[in-house]
C-alpha cells in the first residue's frame, strides 16, 4: 500500500485554479498547468488501501484505485498508467469531467476529506502521455467481422476501441462534423481542451478504428442499409431530446436550448467562426437549470462578456453536508461551487419560470418567475412571490428526456423502447433486433461519463460474444445493475 500513515500526515490538496480575472479572458482549462505533479505523491499516499475498497463500488468502471494510488505515491508512472487503463479507456476525460462518485465512497471520507482520486487519475494519465506510455494497441489478428458504432461520445468511443482491439473492423458514424459527441461540442474548452480528444482519436485510428463524420443514421444513411453492411451495430447515439419549457413566450427570439448555445462557442475555438452566432456579449443572461450543463452555460457567458448571469433552479439549495437520507458511501446531492460559479453570477433556488416577455421585435427581454415550495409532495407556487428579471439571452439546461426518435433511427431498426423512452436492451446490451446493441445514454438515459464508458465496454463484450461465440473483453456492468445508480 501507499504510506500507511499518509492520511495522518497530509491534508487534502486539490488542483489550483488560475485567477478568475485571467481565465475569463481565455478559453484554456481553468487549472494552473503543472500544479498537481509536485503534490500528487503525497495526495496518493493518503489512500489507506482499505480491506474493502468502497471506491471500487462508487465507480461504475471498477477502477483499481488503491493500486494506482500506490504506484503514484512511488512515482512509478508507467505502472500507474497500466493499472489505470486496465479499466478505463479514457482517464484523461474522466479525470477532468467526472463528478467523482468514487471520492464520495472513499472510506477516509467517513470522518476526513476524501482522497483526491480524480486529481491523482488525471496526473497519471497526463504524465503517461508526456512520457509516451500511451501507445496504440494494434490487434495481432483480424476476425473478419465488421461492426458499426453509431455515435462518437464516450460510450461509442469505448465500445469502438474495445472491439477494434478484439480484432474486429470497426467504423464509427458521427452526425457532427467532428468526432467526440458531447465531449467535443457539449463540454466547453475551459473544462477540457479538445486536444485531449484529438490525440486519443489518433491513437484509435492507429489501432484501426475508422471514423465517418457528417453522417446521421436514419437520415443520411438508412439504418436498414447499415445492417446490411455490418455484422453488428452498436447504438451509442446519446439521449439528445432536450427537456423544453412550454410556457407563454417560449417562442421569443433569444431563448435557446443549452445544446444549441454551447456547441457554437466550441466551434469558435475550432476556428469555424470568428464570433458565435449566439453570443452573450453585453446581454443579461438567464440559465434555467442548476446542473453541470447549466454551469457550462454560466462559464461560457462569462467569457463572452455577459452584462449579468443568473442561474435558476427549481429545487431548494442542497446542503453542504450529507443528510441522513444520503449516508456514506452513497453519492450525495451537495451544494457545489464549480469554476464557473467562482467567476461570478447569481444562483437562485426554489423558483419556477411562469412566462417570458419580449419587445416589439419579438426578442426576449424579461423572465417572470415565482418562488415554489413543496406542498403535499408537489412543488407549488408561493402566492405573492412573483417578480421579473432582465433576460436578453435564455438558455434551457434542464436535462434530456430520451433518445432522438425523430430522425428515423429507432423506427428504421424496429427498436423497442422502455418505459422511460430509452432503447430497451437485455443483460448483454442487446436490443430486440438481432445483432444490434445499445450503450450509454441511448439505453440508460442521461447519466455520467463514467457510466457511458462502462456501458461502452460492457456492450463491446456482448457484441464480441455475438460475433465469435465467446469473449475475453471485460464487462464492468449490466443494465440491470442498479446498485451504483448516481
Amino acid at each position: 500500500m501507499a504510506d500507511p500513515r499518509g492520511f495522518l500526515k497530509h491534508g487534502r490538496e486539490v488542483a489550483r485554479s488560475r485567477p478568475v480575472e485571467e481565465r475569463v479572458r481565455d478559453w484554456n482549462e481553468v487549472y494552473v498547468p503543472g500544479s498537481l505533479l509536485p503534490i500528487i505523491s503525497k495526495q496518493a499516499s493518503r489512500c489507506m488501501d482499505c480491506g474493502i475498497p468502497f471506491c471500487h463500488n462508487g465507480c461504475p468502471l471498477g477502477n483499481l484505485i488503491p493500486e494506482w494510488n500506490d504506484y503514484a505515491y512511488r512515482e512509478d508512472w508507467s505502472a500507474a498508467s497500466e493499472r489505470l487503463h486496465a479499466t478505463n479507456n479514457f482517464p484523461e476525460f474522466t479525470g477532468r469531467l467526472c463528478p467523482a462518485p468514487c471520492e464520495s465512497a472513499c472510506v477516509l471520507g467517513i470522518n476526513q476529506p476524501a482522497v483526491t482520486i480524480k486529481n491523482v487519475e488525471v496526473s497519471i494519465i497526463d504524465k503517461a502521455w508526456d512520457t509516451g506510455d500511451v501507445a496504440p494497441r494494434i490487434p495481432e489478428r483480424l476476425s473478419g467481422k465488421t461492426v458499426a458504432v453509431i455515435g462518437s461520445g464516450p460510450a461509442g468511443l469505448a465500445a469502438a476501441q474495445q472491439l477494434t482491439r478484439a480484432g474486429h473492423t470497426v467504423a464509427v458514424y458521427e452526425r457532427a462534423d467532428r468526432v467526440g459527441g458531447l465531449l467535443r461540442y457539449g463540454i466547453p474548452e475551459f473544462k477540457m481542451e479538445k486536444r485531449h480528444i484529438n490525440r486519443r482519436i489518433e491513437q484509435m485510428r492507429a489501432e484501426g478504428t475508422r471514423f465517418r463524420t457528417g453522417i446521421e443514421i436514419g437520415r443520411d444513411l438508412k439504418a436498414t442499409d447499415l445492417r446490411k453492411r455490418y455484422d453488428a451495430v452498436v447504438i451509442a447515439a446519446g439521449a439528445t431530446t432536450a427537456r423544453d419549457l412550454p410556457v407563454p413566450g417560449r417562442e421569443l427570439k433569444g431563448i435557446h436550448q443549452a445544446m444549441e448555445y454551447l456547441p457554437l462557442a466550441n466551434k469558435v475555438q475550432e476556428g469555424d467562426y470568428v464570433a458565435p452566432p449566439i453570443s452573450a456579449e453585453g446581454k443579461h443572461v438567464v440559465v434555467i437549470g442548476g446542473g453541470d450543463t447549466g454551469a457550462d452555460c454560466v462559464g461560457t457567458a462569462h467569457r463572452q462578456g455577459a452584462a449579468s448571469v443568473t442561474q435558476l433552479e427549481i429545487m431548494p439549495r442542497p446542503g453542504e453536508e450529507r443528510n441522513a437520507g444520503q449516508p456514506w458511501p452513497t453519492f450525495p446531492m451537495l451544494y457545489k461551487v464549480t469554476s464557473a460559479h467562482e467567476e461570478g453570477g447569481e444562483r437562485v433556488y426554489s423558483v419556477s419560470t411562469t412566462h417570458f416577455e419580449g419587445d416589439e421585435e419579438g426578442n426576449v427581454q424579461w423572465l417572470h418567475l415565482s418562488e415554489v415550495e413543496f406542498v403535499d409532495g408537489k412543488l407549488t407556487a408561493k402566492p405573492g412571490t412573483e417578480r421579473k428579471i432582465p433576460a436578453q439571452l435564455v438558455t434551457l439546461a434542464m436535462g434530456f428526456t430520451g433518445t432522438d426518435v425523430e430522425n428515423g433511427l429507432v423506427s428504421q431498426f424496429g427498436l423497442e423502447l422502455d418505459a422511460r423512452g430509452n432503447i430497451a436492451r437485455d443483460a448483454d446490451f442487446a436490443t430486440n433486433v438481432p445483432g444490434v446493441y445499445v450503450a450509454g445514454d441511448a439505453g440508460r438515459g442521461q447519466s455520467l461519463i463514467v457510466w457511458a464508458i462502462a456501458e461502452g465496454r460492457s456492450a463491446a463484450r456482448g457484441v464480441d460474444r455475438f460475433l465469435t461465440g465467446a469473449s475475453d473483453l471485460p464487462a464492468p456492468i449490466r443494465p440491470t445493475d442498479r446498485s451504483l445508480m448516481v
